[in-house]
């Protein structure tokens, strides 16, 4: 009985084992399931550093203000350092994320030795640096660790200091060599907008099981030189390949909870409201009579394929000189010479008799003549040689008071650096020859430096269709809202005139076109567009009008102010001769009307913007100066009108006519 008494015991230890056991693999799975984990951080933080090697384009000869080196530099290299904090975020196993840097970046570089005139070697160094902002879309094609990345620069100008060194002519070792040249860059831009574009890679340096995880990332990245002209002179541009390391740690999360999608009801586009409107004048002038200042455009264009002076200009014989005055430029017109602004453009094309003539009458100023061609320096100054040539033989000027050089661009080029639109015209503008002075008896009032208008003259012409007589159309919202609009108008006896399409807010239409050969009427205008949806949208206004013309003795001043290319900030340069001008030229009680234009290169409506920002600068510095003078009675009008050719003041056939067309005229119109 002992025995079987004595297997139950046994049994149960062996149970209990059993069970023990079980407990125990059960407790050290639970453990283990419950074991902390960390995914790969979504932001990290960090620092990158790299070596930028730069390279340098262009030409550069006009240091600052004080010093202009004896020959043009061109190209350049040099390498700078970079260095910036970064933060990152890019979810794991995903393909877009984001990243910014910004810290110091370094645009130093020495341009390739130059000789100068005197067969002298000559360098110059740079120590060119930007605090930059580096805001850049991360793309991971393979959801892996390698990316892309790419955005825009935003450079802060830090320094800008150089160093020039001459050496001495080889032939002449027993010369002294001239002490270094050091300052500062003048016509610096402030700031910078470009763009990069690189890739990288990211290596993990620790456990992805620690919370705090950390990441080196070798990259490279490309910087084209759109963008990045220095200067605001001259056609200096850089080109950066930057090769870096980041070093970037994050923290990861210890579960990530699987994502819910929230289905949210699609957004209900409303349509656009559209509002329509007519201003109409109470009287429209006929047409008017102006006394206008014209300004003197210091170009001289050339037709590609030549480095003769074009036919366009009025080329004199030697015994025409002595009959030349700027008074009668009626009697010496160009052989060929149509569309409108007639008058205007005959004064411009006797720039080279404008000249002659008042170096002559001022035999103590002198000039310098620029030529540029794509083609090469030495066609550029094969050209300024064909101007010098004329002053000389013509007008009798002597030779040593002219002096010549060529470029590849004008020192304020039209064709920007990555520029890729419209090049035929912009390289039709910078072909020329530039008449540089600093002679002020010359020149424009109150202007100085290398692009500075001649003098203007002043004609006496008819302004047909002058800009108060316009009717102005306001359709606010329809931008946005069409693709494109027209405009339908109807007199008392149900005769319709139809204009359009077009693509703006605004319109302006000359009152003298609707009315035609009457004399007045009432009108029924009706705008007409359609919308995204197809629904066609129609609003309508009602306007009278009546013809008018203005007294013999009510004449008209115009002034003109004339811009480079995509430039609405050369106002500051016209302040003085707006101020000391133009301003105590406006009687008491006038109108001025002032109206900005482009020429018809690049985007439609950036060149509207460009017009009104053009004409709104204008009008600033015109009512800051009355008030000044304690005056409260002129009343303003600006509008601006971009590349409209309906109301261009030129046509836009030739480089001259465009450059023109990038004006603000100001008409002062006295009290009626």
């Amino acid at each position: 009985m002992g025995s079987r008494l004595a297997r139950p015991p046994f049994g149960l230890k062996f149970k209990s084992i059993i069970i023990s056991a079980l407990i125990l693999i059960s407790v050290s799975m639970s453990l283990k399931a419950q074991e902390i984990h960390y995914t790969r951080p979504s932001w990290y933080f960090g620092v990158a550093g790299g070596a930028n090697l730069n390279f340098y384009h262009g030409t550069t000869q006009e240091l600052n203000a004080g010093f202009t080196t004896p020959a043009a530099f061109h190209d350049g290299y040099g390498t700078g350092l970079y260095l910036a904090p970064l933060i990152e975020f890019h979810r794991p196993d995903t393909r877009l994320g984001f990243m910014l840097q910004i810290g110091y970046d370094g645009r130093q570089g020495s341009f390739d030795q130059v000789t100068s005139p005197c067969n002298c070697p000559a360098d110059l160094n740079t120590d060119m640096n930007y605090i930059t902002v580096e805001p850049s879309l991360r793309f991971a094609p393979f959801k892996s660790n390698f990316y892309l990345f790419g955005g825009p620069r935003f450079a802060f100008v830090n320094s800008k200091s150089f160093t020039y060194r001459q050496g001495i002519n080889p032939a002449y070792p027993a010369q002294i060599a001239n002490p270094d040249v050091t300052g500062d860059f003048s016509g610096m831009n402030d700031h910078l907008i470009s763009m990069q574009i690189g890739a990288g890679i990211d290596i993990p340096i620790s456990s992805e099981r620690k919370h705090t995880q950390f990441v080196l990332s070798p990259f490279v990245s490309f910087q084209p030189y759109y963008g990045q002209d220095p200067r605001t002179i001259e056609s200096w541009n850089v080109t950066t390949v930057r090769a870096g390391l980041a070093l970037k740690l994050g923290r990861g999360q210890k579960i990530i909870a699987p994502a819910m999608e929230v289905l949210t009801p699609s957004a209900i586009v409303a349509e656009p409201v559209i509002t329509f409107s007519v201003n109409s004048p109470k009287n429209i002038p006929v047409d008017r009579r102006v006394r206008e200042t014209f300004p003197i455009r210091n170009y001289v264009f050339f037709d590609s394929g030549t480095t003769q002076i074009s036919n366009r200009y009025v080329l004199l014989r030697k015994v025409q000189v002595p009959e030349f005055q700027e008074s009668r430029l009626e009697v010496f017109t160009p052989k060929e010479l149509t569309g409108h602004s007639k008058r205007q453009l005959a004064v411009y094309y006797n720039v080279l008799n404008i000249l002659g003539d008042r170096m002559l009458k001022n035999p103590q100023t002198t000039v310098r003549l620029t030529g540029a061609s794509m083609q090469g320096r030495k066609e550029g100054l094969t050209m300024a040689g064909s101007v010098k040539t004329y002053l000389v033989d013509v007008f009798g000027i002597e030779g040593s008071r002219i002096n010549t050089e060529g470029r590849i661009k004008p020192r304020i080029p039209s064709e920007q650096p990555g520029g890729t639109k419209e090049l035929t015209l912009l390289r039709e503008g910078d072909r020329r020859v530039s008449i540089w002075s600093e002679s002020p008896v010359l020149l424009m009032e109150f202007q100085t430096g290398p692009d500075t208008p001649l003098r203007p003259v002043e004609i006496a012409t008819v302004q047909e269709a002058p800009v108060d007589s316009y009717v102005t159309i306001s359709n606010t919202g329809a931008t946005s809202a069409f693709s494109s609009w027209s405009l339908e108008i109807t007199d008392e006896s149900g005769t319709i005139q139809l204009f359009g399409p077009y693509t703006q807010d605004v319109v302006s239409i000359p009152g003298k076109v609707i009315l035609g050969t009457r004399s007045e009427g009432d009108y029924k205008l009706a705008m007409i567009g359609q919308v995204p949806s197809g629904r066609v949208i129609k609003r309508e206004s009602t306007a009278h009008m009546v013809l008018w013309t203005p007294p013999v003795d009510e004449e008209m001043m115009r002034f003109s102010i004339l811009y480079e290319f995509n430039n609405s900030k050369a106002i500051d340069i016209y302040k003085e001769y707006l101020t000391n001008i133009v301003i105590p030229k406006i009687p008491t009680g006038a109108t001025v009307i002032i109206h900005g234009h482009t020429d018809i290169i690049g985007n439609e409506d950036v060149n509207m913007k460009l017009s009104i920002a053009r004409a709104n600068d204008v009008k600033v510095i015109l009512e800051d100066g009355l008030v000044k003078a304690g005056r409260t009675d002129v009343k303003f009008d600006a509008r601006g009108f971009g590349e409209d050719q309906t109301v261009a003041p030129f046509e836009n056939k030739y480089p001259e006519e465009r450059f023109y067309n990038r004006t603000v005229i100001i008409d002062i119109i006295p009290a009626k």
